[in-house]
């Protein structure tokens, strides 16, 4: 293992990607830095920690096709793009947004505006899971509740923002996505995401 330059310690961001240790989403603890990353060709999220250490599930991600959905015609590919999820809210429909109508509000760090874009769960989250495909949602992201739960720590932990990549295929390393999300979060508490601007 590569070490930090410090006695005794060493950082993911120095270890070869077979030395990175992998906790699963048990073992997984939210810290102050964590961004989420999705990969919408595997249909895979990642959430990393400030030292590269991550944790990796599977995520539902658009249908990839034209949907008609609350009165609009659009293409429901989740577009590619940096985020910040800035608000949580809560929404009725149950079915849609999960159990608890948790939706996360993704911005658009480019615009930003706030898009009809999120995070949250599915009623039948566990069947899409199971399916074929995960292409399956009208452009948000939907995860599993537990992993929403998590969503929902680290977000509050981070001052209630979460930066958020949806990208189609992972072909820079993680730590090149990490540092290039925070940067196009803006100056907004930064400081907690280890990035000077």
């Amino acid at each position: 293992m590569a070490s930090t330059g410090l006695p005794g310690t060493v950082s993911a961001w120095s270890l070869l990607p077979s030395e990175v240790p992998q906790p699963t989403i048990a073992e997984w603890r939210p810290e102050t830095g964590d961004v989420f990353i999705v990969d919408t060709k595997e249909n895979m999220g990642y959430l990393i920690h400030p030292d590269g250490v991550r944790t990796s599930f599977m995520v539902i991600t658009g249908q990839r096709s034209v949907v008609r959905y609350i009165g609009r015609v659009y293409d429901a590919t989740t577009p590619v793009r940096s985020w910040t999820a800035l608000s949580k809210e809560t929404k009725g429909d149950r079915i849609t947004f999960g159990k608890d109508g948790t939706f996360f509000r993704l911005t658009n760090n480019k615009t930003e505006e706030r898009t009809p874009y999120g995070i949250h769960g599915h009623a039948y989250a566990d069947k899409m899971f199971s399916g074929q495909t995960r292409y399956r949602s009208m452009g948000c992201i939907i995860v599993s509740d537990e992993i929403l739960e998590i969503i929902g720590r680290t977000f509050a932990m981070n001052g209630d923002r979460l930066p958020v990549l949806t990208t189609f295929g992972l072909e820079q390393d993680i730590a090149s996505l990490r540092d290039n999300l925070i940067k196009s979060a803006g100056n907004t508490n930064m400081t907690a995401y280890g990035v000077t601007l």
